[in-house]
């Protein structure tokens, strides 16, 4: 059996939605954590055992709700037409590129929206990359559907399926959690009265849905990133892609009608967000990533920035960006850091006034207890 190890955080967020904690040690045997507790606590012998990051803060690892790992985030129509078109091979090695992309940024559990060639299975028996982050797919572990058409495309006012085939489909869907993509308040209400798990999206669906999914514990992923895409793209001239704090502009002209929309899109989503945390709606993080301009991995942070800048703390936007998708998806081994849970974390350089944007180039990735090889 492995000897105790002992970890000391200069900040630790456990992602419980708990304050954080400073000067933390972590104590760590056989991949689990057995103890948490004041570094001035630890006795001067325990010292040669510590791995000492007083330096930097520990979070959970992050857990994005919504993605599509072999769909390119491309700006180019083109590419992204030529990877749609492209066989199981190619998907699969792009799909494989996106995992790395996410590990590398902290993101170590996806729910993947869109698996109907069954390629997640292909890269789990065929591609070293297999095993790097939690993968659950939408149709083999849970059931997606888009009742009333995607933000991408704005608001749809009719339902993509009618509302006899939505009921149906919730009332086979066996011991599968189900998400429905709804927008408008007629389309959210008819999901929910169907029953629903998770609402993704919601854009404009109003107080009474949210009261109702309080009162019923239904997930809400708001995709707050592909409204603020689109009212920089329509602003700008061209499609957007959020990296980091830069952004990059494709050729196009302004669309003063379409930036209104995605302006108006945005603030509503954002107060409905803010809303949310006021009724104690159950919240995630969900990026998108796929969609145009919405990269893999490191749209979270830009993501976490919106729930934020909703007047979300820092402590609960990181719960929602780990541990309420990890519980809704299953995602054993990920989530809040606590006594008798796995030791997988990340580890970001500096102080916690400086995140959520250091969670962008972070200084470590702990899987069990140890440092990641794939990092």
């Amino acid at each position: 059996m492995d000897q105790p190890r002992f970890i000391v955080a200069g900040s630790f967020i456990d992602g419980s939605g708990a304050k954080v904690r400073r000067n933390v040690f972590l104590a760590v045997k056989d991949l689990i954590i057995t103890a948490i507790g004041s570094a001035a606590d630890l006795l001067r012998n325990d010292w040669a055992a510590v791995n000492d990051l007083s330096h930097c803060t520990i979070v959970p690892a992050l857990v994005d709700c919504s993605v599509s790992l072999s769909h390119s985030p491309a700006v180019d129509r083109k590419v992204r037409l030529a990877m749609e078109d492209a066989g199981i091979a190619k998907k699969a090695v792009l799909a494989a590129q996106h995992i790395r992309y996410c590990h590398s940024h902290g993101v170590l559990g996806v729910a993947d929206s869109d698996d109907s060639i069954g390629l997640i299975k292909h890269i789990q028996r065929e591609m070293p990359e297999r095993n790097i982050i939690d993968i659950r797919s939408s149709g083999a572990d849970f059931i997606k559907i888009d009742y009333s058409g995607n933000i991408d495309n704005g608001v749809a006012p009719d339902a993509r399926i009618n509302r006899e085939d939505l009921l149906r489909i919730l009332q086979q869907r066996g011991e599968k959690k189900a998400v429905v993509v709804a927008n408008g308040q007629e389309r959210v209400q008819e999901a929910l009265q169907a029953g629903c798990d998770a609402i993704e999206q919601g854009y404009g669906m109003g107080e009474d849905n949210l009261r109702k999914m309080a009162e019923r514990d239904v997930l809400w992923i708001p995709s707050v990133l592909m409204a603020k895409n689109g009212m920089l793209g329509a602003g700008s001239g061209g499609d957007v892609t959020c990296r980091f704090s830069m952004r990059y502009v494709a050729p196009g002209k302004p669309d003063p009608g379409a930036e209104a929309f995605w302006k108006k899109m945005l603030a509503g989503q954002l107060a409905q967000l803010r809303l949310a945390r006021k009724l104690g709606v159950k919240t995630a993080v969900g990026t998108g990533a796929g969609s145009v301009g919405i990269l893999h991995g490191e749209s979270m942070v830009e993501e976490m920035k919106l729930f934020i800048k909703a007047g979300w703390p820092l402590e609960e936007t990181i719960q929602c960006a780990s541990d309420n998708g990890a519980r809704f998806f299953g995602m054993e081994n990920l989530g809040t850091l606590a006594v008798g849970r796995k030791a997988t974390f990340l580890v970001a350089r500096g102080s916690v006034q400086q995140l959520p944007r250091k969670l962008a180039y972070l200084q470590a990735i702990y899987v069990d207890g140890a440092p990641s090889r794939n990092f």
